[in-house]
């Protein structure tokens, strides 16, 4: 799962990313005019919004995303705790708002959710045949046997059991990997590809041809 977080706080942001990154792939912006940037050019799952930005409120731009059709799950965290800001915020197309401070646990729960809701999975377990996902516990079972995988592998295999049977572009995974503008040699995806293989399997994932990979159903 790939996240951005908006958030113009310096100690805060680096918290956030220490918070999340065991879990998550996570872009961290400082301002709007970036976050804008990042979002024109990469896909995201969700987008975790503070409001009192230095070019400009979060509320504004949240209208102006949602006006514009776009449905991506937006957790709005911020300090403005009057009940009025909340209703304000989760009217104007937040879907989840939570004030500052709060408890990590919290925010993980809060961020599994959204998740959930993105992938239409009105529970917390996914599967592809004997392959199975908890995004509760963020745990991968293969015939019902937890199994371990590298970082990298994780990631690779979250995005194609959130994707269904639906392929996934090389260019969506390369970003769930390693971000935008790391000037990664793509030949690299197919080295996690082959070592994620090894582990579940190598008929698991089909290469789709000129396009990217998808997960086995069967």
């Amino acid at each position: 799962m790939y996240l951005l977080s908006v958030e113009d706080d310096l100690n805060l942001g680096k918290a956030l990313l220490k918070l999340l990154r065991p879990h998550y792939r996570v872009h961290w912006v400082r301002t709007l005019a970036t976050a804008k940037d990042h979002l024109a050019t990469a896909e995201y799952d969700a987008l975790l919004l503070d409001l009192g930005l230095p070019d400009g409120d979060g509320i504004d731009w949240l209208q102006a995303m949602r006006k514009k059709g776009s449905l991506l799950p937006v957790l709005i965290l911020s300090a403005r705790d009057a009940l009025d800001d909340r209703v304000r915020g989760l009217d104007t197309g937040a879907d989840d708002y939570l004030v500052k401070p709060f408890e990590p646990d919290e925010l993980l729960a809060r961020i599994r959710v959204l998740l959930r809701r993105k992938s239409g999975a009105a529970q917390a377990m996914l599967s592809a045949g004997d392959l199975s996902f908890s995004s509760e516990q963020q745990q991968f079972y293969l015939h019902g046997d937890a199994i371990h995988l590298p970082a990298k592998e994780f990631q690779l295999l979250a995005v194609l059991m959130q994707a269904g049977a639906k392929p996934v572009s090389r260019e969506r995974l390369m970003q769930q990997l390693y971000g935008l503008g790391q000037g990664v040699d793509s030949n690299s995806l197919d080295v996690h590809m082959h070592m994620l293989r090894k582990v579940i399997g190598k008929d698991r994932i089909t290469t789709v041809r000129g396009f990217g990979y998808r997960l086995t159903h069967e």
